[in-house]
């Protein structure tokens, strides 16, 4: 079987990554928010603060996991195909944390009693937080290689999965994203809240950038301290500690976007450990599933580079617009009593418009 990986295959490669790479991002700082509700807020109306912070965004945020799911199946069939037989279960578990945390946004306010709201919390920080994990315990699998036949079937139960590297990355990944999490909350909220989320920011990005040290160590040493994984990780770290000093130095919005770039960055190595593979076999490296020999033939992968190259864009555009529009500090000025989401709106517009009056 043809090994060597073509222009169009690679390029589908980078930009699968690119798209996992954009979900870790803007899901990760979802997930940071959604696992902060119950830790953050003190009341109704800072809790309230803190939900409305990602309300109009994260679903969108989950466009990207869906056009990367989209991407291996389009691109990379046999990826998909032979990820599923081994993770079906896991990825159903993924499935209902995302179903639980999406109905907690829209059930949270639907009924005005303190037992309800905390029901919908608990549901919001637990789906985010095994999220999380599950996720990160699934890129370490990715990373570490799986029990792999020569039919690319992958013969492993749930338990099978949950060895101490994967924990590793489950518990890495979920660690990143409450940090990412604190750093968003401290941009979007005003007073109490956002002195508390800039204190846990300072804590919880110190951590995670422990924990990641030790998960790209780990990383290393099973890839024999390979340059093309060094590269990206090292950076990654760098970020990291990038963004603790900025936070320390106040410079919030700076430390997010260092945060932001150290996930995009070890998302980056996770892609360049796997190099030439999309899968890599425990059993024996002759059943490794190659890039060239789990992407679709180059009629296919043409047409989507043309249809990338069209719509991408846009839909980038839309989401920038999207977080232009909803880029306003929150404060319990803007969500003192029983407001719709229409009323926010208004409210907030209307506050910048005295603003600017009064400038």
């Amino acid at each position: 079987m043809h090994t060597d990986p073509g222009f169009l295959q690679i390029l589908w490669f980078v930009l699968v990554g690119v798209l996992w790479a954009g979900f870790f991002i803007l899901e990760g700082f979802d997930f940071g928010v959604g696992m902060l509700v119950k830790l953050l807020a003190r009341d109704t109306v800072e809790k309230r603060i803190t939900i409305h912070t990602i309300g109009p965004v994260w679903d969108g945020n989950e466009v990207w996991l869906i056009t990367a799911g989209g991407a291996m199946f389009a691109a990379f069939p046999s990826w998909y195909a032979t990820t599923f037989s081994g993770f079906y279960l896991a990825f159903f578990l993924v499935l209902a944390a995302l179903i639980v945390r999406g109905v907690s946004f829209e059930f949270w306010g639907k009924v005005d009693s303190d037992r309800w709201r905390s029901g919908w919390e608990w549901a919001m920080a637990v789906g985010s937080g095994a999220a999380a994990l599950l996720f990160g315990i699934t890129w370490a699998d990715f990373i570490h290689g799986l029990p792999m036949g020569p039919e690319h079937v992958v013969h492993v139960s749930l338990l099978g999965l949950l060895h101490p590297y994967a924990l590793a990355g489950g518990v890495t990944m979920l660690a990143l994203f409450l940090a990412h999490g604190a750093g968003f909350l401290s941009l979007r909220v005003e007073g109490d809240l956002r002195s508390r989320a800039v204190a846990l920011e300072a804590v919880a990005t110190p951590v995670a950038s422990l924990l990641t040290a030790g998960f790209v160590a780990w990383t290393l040493a099973d890839h024999a301290w390979a340059v093309q994984i060094m590269i990206p990780a090292l950076l990654a770290l760098a970020a990291l500690l990038g963004a603790t000093a900025l936070n320390r130095a106040r410079r919030t919005g700076a430390g997010f976007g260092a945060s932001a770039l150290a996930i995009g960055l070890l998302t980056a190595s996770f892609l360049t450990s796997l190099y030439p593979d999309v899968l890599r076999s425990t059993t024996r490296a002759a059943y490794d599933l190659t890039i060239a020999g789990a992407a679709s033939n180059h009629y296919t992968l043409v047409v989507m580079s043309i249809v990338a190259v069209i719509f991408v864009p846009v839909v980038i555009a839309y989401q920038g617009w999207t977080y232009w529009v909803f880029r306003h500090r929150l404060g319990r000025d803007d969500y003192e009593g029983p407001l719709t989401p229409v009323a926010v709106l208004e409210h907030m517009t209307a506050g910048q418009d005295n603003r600017r009056q009064s400038a």
